[in-house]
């Protein structure tokens, strides 16, 4: 009997690391903060704790979700230290989600319920892989880029733009003007859709200037 119990307490520890770990896949697979091993090891925990509360309660006695109980405080904790204020702009929402969610997916693997926690993991894939594909699709997510105009040091770059920029209803902000050499370079940060930042390009074209665009650093 201990030792059919031991093999199911194991079977639900890999299966919460392996459910971790296909989360985790997908946002290391898109650079985000929270990867494999994060995602992997926060499954995992709250499975395993949560099968130490069950145990711990069924031989000495006490509520069965003492230590269980724990773990969505704990996990706030973590969830914040992913999420980056920037620039005005908040970044890691999604990742610090994924966390919570995981957690419980973790939980429910420890209490047991298979199942639910495959289901629960499906439907969080469909939503990062299919639902931002959606997003990326019909322009609907942001990204915070920073744009890079570099044009001759005698050209009149800055107040043309500005005008573009406003004219786009675009929220941009760290404006930076500059020389190096023969060349004025403008700076800033905007958060963009891809047809925003095509639009952006198309017009910063017309303005005889050399256009560079990449992810901001956080």
């Amino acid at each position: 009997m201990l030792h059919g119990l031991n093999s199911y307490i194991l079977l639900r520890l890999v299966l919460a690391a392996f459910l971790g770990g296909l989360i985790g896949l997908e946002r290391q697979l898109r650079r985000k903060p929270a990867g494999i091993r994060t995602n992997m090891l926060i499954c995992f925990g709250a499975a395993l704790f949560t099968i130490i509360s069950y145990e711990m309660a069924g031989s000495v006695g006490g509520d069965h979700t003492r230590i269980a109980a724990q773990i969505i405080p704990g996990i706030g904790f973590i969830g914040a230290g992913v999420v980056i204020r920037d620039r005005g702009a908040v970044l890691g929402i999604t990742s610090a989600a994924t966390i919570f969610v995981m957690a419980s997916i973790g939980m429910a693997v420890g209490a047991g319920m298979l199942a639910t926690a495959i289901f629960a993991t499906l439907m969080v894939l469909v939503a990062l892989v299919a639902l931002g594909y959606l997003e990326d699709r019909l322009g609907l997510q942001t990204r915070l880029m920073t744009f890079q105009l570099i044009a001759p040091a005698n050209a009149d770059l800055l107040v043309p733009a500005h005008r573009i920029v406003e004219g786009a209803k675009i929220d941009a902000r760290r404006w930076q003007t500059h020389q190096l050499n023969d060349e004025l370079i403008v700076d800033f940060d905007a958060e963009v859709t891809h047809h925003q930042e095509r639009e952006l390009f198309t017009k910063f074209a017309a303005l005889n200037a050399k256009v560079e665009a990449r992810p901001s650093r956080v």
